[in-house]
């Protein structure tokens, strides 16, 4: 990783692109596409009144398993039916994404299938009431003990997939990877939170003003002190070069794999660069996920919205950061209702999300710089120039769809022209019951890309060694104390 020369510059073909370059063939514009359409499915039925999400699946607690699953309302149809019609739908839906995205449809189908099935028992056996009701409910299940595993079907469908990805034949992982796709689908479960954050905004506009601007302020002190530490301590301790410090940098400070390729791409980097770091960054991820959630919850339970915002602010990928924001949304409030305090679901999930938009959001700005100071001061190209287009092409496009499904349902709540029960009859089915089994999929398909081997295989000890002492060491810390600079104090508001 010393300094390498520069290889002898071959001529590129430039390939002329616009600014809707990749709109139907990229699962980024495919999650914008899919969560906006259940998005203004769910607007459309608030206006109409009628229960065009209706159909959607939703998993209950249970101690009789029939009582385990149910339409988003239950009038409309019978679980077995709410069940089957989410799968035809979801189905046919993701399908025409992929068709456009030119995988292969029939393995897609068949892998689908088999992660929605795994998905589905995930979901019913953390749901039981022994596993997962608090202890102020077991007399209404009719228990005198339980586990109080609260998000435990998360834990159920990790676990699920990582012995797949890591102990499966060569031949099912495989195959099953064909349709394992945590990134795509986490994006549109993302799509749909912010039609929730959206909704909490009608009804408590003051907390989700906060959210959104501490989020923007903790963003850009990170950006601020992440970056620059991480660039400098490989520079000086590993020695590192500029590309391998500079992908480095964004992928443990940014948005992970994201950023790691963005840079790379800024910088010219070799292929096998942002290809290792982002091992690492998806590895790390992992573990992070599976430890931060109980630790806050035990440690850091007087400050839940901090805790939240914590996480986007030290797991690196969307997709981790996602789903151990729900994982800590669950315990937090489990634990939270032992004790007898109820408290609005997906505040704390949405502390850690947005805070990880924000840091999204600057991917292709920040590729952008580095592109034009790799050219100016680096390479030194006379007369080359690095076209404005690349901060749009860089840019997470399922944002949009998280802002748009915000702020229309802010417009429609604040301007009157709905009120909250209207809004919530459409949207509540795709921002709780759809939201949340997008979230499952992600776990199950977390795990199973998750190979535990990918480090001693690739031999990347050194890196893999930089990236934990960074990570746990400065970034870890860091963003607990930026996170409660910010949020400090705030709690969910009471459930309604």
């Amino acid at each position: 990783m010393a300094e390498e020369k520069k290889p002898e510059e071959k001529p590129e073909e430039k390939k002329e692109v616009k600014w809707y370059t990749g709109m139907f063939s990229t699962e980024d514009w495919w999650a914008f596409w899919l969560g906006s359409f259940f998005v203004i499915l769910g607007v459309i039925a608030a206006f109409t009144q009628t229960p065009l999400t209706g159909w959607i699946v939703s998993f209950k607690t249970w101690t009789s398993i029939e009582k385990s699953i149910a339409a988003s309302h239950k009038e409309l149809m019978s679980p077995i039916a709410a069940l089957i019609t989410s799968y035809i739908i979801f189905t046919i839906l993701t399908a025409i994404g992929a068709y456009f995205m030119k995988w292969k449809l029939r393995d897609y189908l068949l892998a689908w299938t088999i992660i929605f099935i795994l998905a589905t028992i995930s979901y019913i056996l953390g749901k039981n009431a022994w596993i997962s009701a608090p202890s102020t409910k077991w007399e209404k299940y009719g228990l005198e003990s339980g586990l109080q595993l609260g998000g435990a079907h998360y834990i159920f469908a990790l676990i699920i997939g990582l012995i797949i990805g890591n102990l499966a034949p060569k031949k099912f992982k495989e195959f099953i990877m064909k349709a394992a796709r945590p990134e795509w689908f986490i994006k549109i479960a993302i799509v749909a939170l912010g039609a929730k954050l959206g909704l909490k905004a009608v009804e408590f506009p003051g907390y989700a003003t906060h959210l959104l601007v501490a989020g923007a302020c903790a963003t850009i002190a990170a950006y601020l002190l992440y970056w620059p530490i991480a660039y400098y301590l490989t520079r000086r301790f590993f020695g590192f070069n500029r590309q391998w410090a500079a992908c480095f940098a964004s992928g443990i400070s940014i948005c992970g794999v994201s950023a790691s390729i963005a840079t790379a791409a800024a910088t010219r980097a070799p292929a096998i660069i942002p290809v290792i770091i982002s091992a690492i960054i998806v590895i790390f991820a992992t573990i992070q996920l599976i430890v931060y959630p109980p630790l806050l919850t035990k440690f850091w339970f007087n400050e839940p919205i901090s805790a939240g915002a914590s996480l986007g602010l030290t797991i690196k990928t969307d997709g981790a950061d996602a789903a151990a924001g729900e994982l800590l949304d669950e315990f937090m409030r489990a634990k939270a209702e032992a004790m007898g305090i109820m408290w609005e679901e997906g505040w704390i999930l949405n502390a850690a999300v947005l805070t990880k938009i924000w840091i999204d959001i600057f991917i292709g700005i920040w590729a952008f710089l580095l592109a034009v100071i790799w050219v100016r001061y680096f390479e030194r190209r006379p007369g080359e120039k690095v076209p404005k287009i690349e901060i749009w092409l860089r840019f997470p496009k399922f944002v949009l769809g998280y802002f748009l499904a915000m702020f229309l349902l802010m417009a429609l709540g604040f301007s009157g022209v709905l009120t909250v029960e209207q809004l919530e009859y459409g949207v509540k089915p795709v921002e709780g019951a759809l939201r949340k089994f997008f979230f499952l999929l992600t776990f199950v398909c977390i795990g199973i890309v998750t190979d535990f081997k990918k480090l001693k295989e690739a031999g990347i000890g050194k890196v893999a060694l930089a990236y934990a002492l960074i990570l746990f060491g400065i970034i870890t810390p860091l963003g607990l104390f930026i996170a409660w600079v910010f949020h400090r104090g705030m709690t969910p508001p009471p459930a309604s």
